[in-house]
């Protein structure tokens, strides 16, 4: 909403010394976002003044229309004699008045004008257009006309009020009335501590049956209906210059001026208005719902096809209007042409449903200056007011006559109440404002108020934002100014602080981050071919996800049932921005569909909801299990003066599995797998106690080619909520023995397909509490020495007691229950 402060002033006396800058500050301070003031003709500098065209002499022989001029600017060139100019313009004539700069003027954009010879001739000046002053778009796209009447040698600058001030206010969609000259007067009297003249506040004369006839059909939709007419007007009349520019400093173009004073009344009073040609309007006028299907042509010249829902001002020929958003081309104010125009018009000031004015507007594509107001909230008792001041305007500036006829017809309805408690807006503030000065406030913004410790607040017609207590209550801190408040901080109860679930997740986080892993968080949604390039299985329960019914990407619908599709595209797009050694890590939410779906119940707001709603609430809700990945791609350890460096591989992906598990306190077995994305050799599965919590290696080379990884792109995936559940995250201070180790080698001779992982478990479940731990050193492979088939895995085991030195025996005797135990369950035996 821009609001010049020239028009300001006409209803709030400001003091004269504040400029824009300071009615700015104040209106923030009461909630208004005052985005930028504009100062209109701030580089503007005269002579500017109103000439009249003596002669003009076409000039030939030039590739356009050039036209020599005289121009009479009275006394105001210092010597009387007509000015001299050349012009390109045709829209004036000689005897016309115009606009003339002068040299040593400046106009707008630092523009200096000066003598100058030009087509063979010298120009002592310039004819003046709209643009080049500054003042907008006025539909002519040529010079300015001034009226008749308008004195020679007059000082234009002050005649077209060039020098302006223009606050633009970003209104919220709760503030309608602050669309208006009225609303933003009111609230700049309120901040000001000053007196507002309600240009509202007018003498309405009562509804008679002589009124133009008129019938709602939908009192819903259309709850005041104000219908008056004016005849005789003049078709020459044109809008004063006085109105043209307020509608140019606020945004609007000039159009006729019926037109441009149902728009003026507009932005003044904040209530949209239509004015009919009564000529071309049949019979009695109506609203109701459109028909399915009904066509109608609006004011843009668009053919529009109607909804059901759509609410329509007719006559007996069909729609003439979508009601609230623009008028029909059928019933449009004719311009003067030839002594022929509109002369007799009906004006329809009415209020409408909100939300049905707003879907319609949204529904065709048309968003109009009057659908803004409509869907944001519209004073329903301004109605009246805003009809009488359209024909009080079009009676004094068109010469028109009013009609004695008013229609009138209202939905009964009453005003909104609401009980508050004095001491409510101290509550919500923590500060202590006191009853006087809610009471005080509350009756600033127009609201009456009644009551001691319990108010009885009565809303005023032009806020229907105010709806309950809290409402009320932000009326009150803003006038008192949000910049009040005291800075606090809260106080947390003792004994809270972070779950287990979530100190877990951070350390998580942590150990990832010092392994070398950046962490990359991603979007939770995808597309459901991504399963597809995953090579997951027609039935795995991973395909199986949840929709969002207004995705933000059509292309993503899902919630995400694996956090490696996101990491993918994270290392996707490194590579391609040249970053190749890459490792990246997210812990982050999954979600998974319930067998069973439930409807979410409505929690209530006027209270906390049971633990029992709360369940409920999260029975319909998707499982939500938290996963933690890992993807690596490129040189693990950079290649430098210290050595040769190495790839990452499958084995760092399974590392990153046992950081996370001790992490958890979880036990973590890894054995030979196969599953999805990862290479059918190089996958490892990740198992605790039975339970197959992740999976972890290589990536398949149709995966990488899919998703457009590098080469030997390795992950891991875990879900970290079944390792916290499995897992003992209790503190254990580390046992440091004073005697020393023992440490015995073995190699043993297995069959290639069996996993180290259970020769290892084997080892450690035969070698009992002295082993304190072991090492896979070595893994051999020769068919001359092994036989076809077979591997030699070679382990360290250190073995150690708490309270004495271990004998070679003990150490010996360990070491071959180990051994033999490894043989029973995998058919190990000594290699030779």
């Amino acid at each position: 909403m821009r609001v010049p402060l020239s028009w300001l002033r006409e209803y709030v006396d400001l003091p004269a010394t504040e400029t824009g800058r300071d009615v700015q500050a104040k209106l923030v301070s009461a909630g208004l976002e005052v985005e930028t003031v504009e100062h209109l003709g701030a580089d503007l500098k005269g002579p500017l003044v109103v000439g009249q065209v003596l002669t003009i002499e076409e000039l030939e022989g030039f590739k356009k229309p050039i036209r020599f001029c005289t121009v009479d600017v009275g006394q105001a060139n210092g010597t009387g004699e007509p000015q001299e100019i050349v012009c390109g313009a045709r829209n004036f004539s000689v005897g016309d008045k115009v606009v003339v700069v002068l040299p040593g003027a400046t106009l707008p954009g630092g523009f200096s004008i000066s003598a100058r010879k030009t087509y063979g001739k010298t120009s002592h000046g310039m004819i003046c257009s709209g643009e080049e002053l500054g003042m907008g778009d006025d539909g002519s796209h040529g010079i300015i006309v001034l009226p008749p009447e308008t004195e020679v040698g007059k000082d234009a600058i002050e005649l077209l009020e060039l020098v302006d001030e223009v606050l633009d206010i970003a209104v919220t969609a709760n503030r309608g009335d602050c669309l208006s000259i009225r609303g933003v007067a009111r609230e700049a009297a309120i901040a000001y501590g000053l007196p507002l003249s309600d240009p509202a506040l007018l003498d309405v004369p009562g509804p008679n049956a002589y009124g133009y006839p008129v019938e709602v059909s939908d009192p819903l939709g259309c709850d005041r209906f104000t219908a008056r007419t004016v005849t005789g007007l003049s078709p020459e009349a044109r809008s004063p210059i006085w109105l043209q520019r307020r509608l140019q400093k606020v945004g609007m173009r000039p159009i006729s001026l019926a037109v441009d004073v149902t728009n003026y009344v507009m932005m003044e009073l904040g209530q949209p208005l239509h004015a009919y040609d009564r000529s071309l309007v049949q019979g009695t006028i109506g609203v109701r719902r459109a028909t399915e299907g009904e066509q109608i042509k609006t004011l843009d010249g668009v053919e529009r096809k109607l909804h059901a829902e759509d609410l329509v001002i007719t006559d007996e020929r069909g729609p003439i209007g979508l009601a609230g958003v623009m008028g029909g081309a059928n019933t449009e104010i004719a311009d003067h042409v030839e002594g022929e125009g509109t002369t007799d018009v009906v004006i329809e000031a009415a209020h409408f449903d909100a939300v049905s004015i707003a879907r319609t507007a949204r529904r065709h594509k048309l968003s109009s200056e009057a659908s803004r107001r409509f869907e944001r909230g519209v004073d329903p008792q301004a109605a009246a007011a805003a009809a009488q001041r359209t024909v009080d305007l079009l009676v004094l500036l068109a010469g028109g006559t009013a009609e004695a006829g008013v229609t009138e017809v209202v939905a009964p309805s009453a005003p909104h109440t609401i009980s508050v408690p004095a001491d409510h807006p101290d509550k919500v503030a923590g500060v202590s404002y006191g009853r006087e000065t809610v009471v005080r406030r509350l009756q600033e913004v127009g609201c009456d108020v009644y009551g001691q410790d319990e108010l009885i607040v009565t809303v005023p017609s032009w806020r229907p934002d105010l709806q309950e207590i809290n409402d009320l209550a932000e009326e009150v801190i803003r006038l008192e100014g949000y910049e009040n408040l005291p800075s606090t901080l809260p106080r947390p109860p003792a004994g809270r602080g972070l779950t287990q679930r979530q100190r877990l997740h951070r350390r998580v986080g942590r150990v990832l981050a010092g392994a070398g892993y950046v962490e990359a968080p991603n979007y939770p949604f995808l597309g459901e071919q991504v399963f597809d390039q995953l090579l997951l299985d027609a039935d795995d329960p991973k395909r199986r996800v949840v929709k969002l019914t207004n995705p933000l990407n059509d292309e993503e619908p899902a919630l995400r049932t694996s956090l490696l599709p996101g990491l993918f595209g994270a290392l996707r797009r490194n590579d391609g921005r040249g970053t190749h050694d890459l490792a990246l890590f997210e812990t982050g939410l999954v979600f998974l569909p319930r067998e069973e779906q439930k409807i979410a119940a409505v929690l209530p707001v006027d209270r906390r909801p049971t633990d029992e709603e709360i369940a409920e609430l999260d029975a319909a809700l998707p499982e939500q299990p938290r996963h933690v990945a890992v993807v690596l791609a490129g040189a693990r350890e950079q290649a430098g003066w210290w050595g040769k460096g190495r790839p990452a591989d499958w084995a760092d992906a399974v590392e990153a599995a046992r950081v996370v598990a001790r992490e958890a306190g979880a036990e973590l077995v890894v054995r030979g797998g196969q599953y999805g994305p990862w290479h059918p050799g190089r996958c490892a599965e990740l198992v605790v106690g039975d339970t197959v919590v992740g999976h972890a290696g290589e990536l398949h080379p149709r995966v990488v080619k899919a998703f457009g990884l590098p080469a030997r792109t390795s992950a891991m995936e875990l879900d970290l909520d079944a390792l916290e559940a499995a897992g003992d995250d209790t503190p254990q201070a580390p046992r440091i023995s004073t005697f020393p180790v023992a440490t015995q080698d073995v190699a043993l001779v297995v069959d290639k397909f069996v996993p180290h992982a259970e020769v290892e478990a084997a080892l450690r479940d035969g070698a009992g509490e002295l082993l304190e731990g072991i090492r896979l050193f070595d893994v051999y492979e020769n068919a001359e020495q092994l036989g076809d088939g077979r591997k030699s895995l070679a382990y360290a085991l250190r073995f150690r007691a708490g309270d004495r030195t271990l004998t070679v025996d003990e150490a010996s005797a360990a070491r071959d229950a180990a051994v033999a135990l490894a043989g029973e369950r995998t058919g190990a035996v000594l290699r030779a």
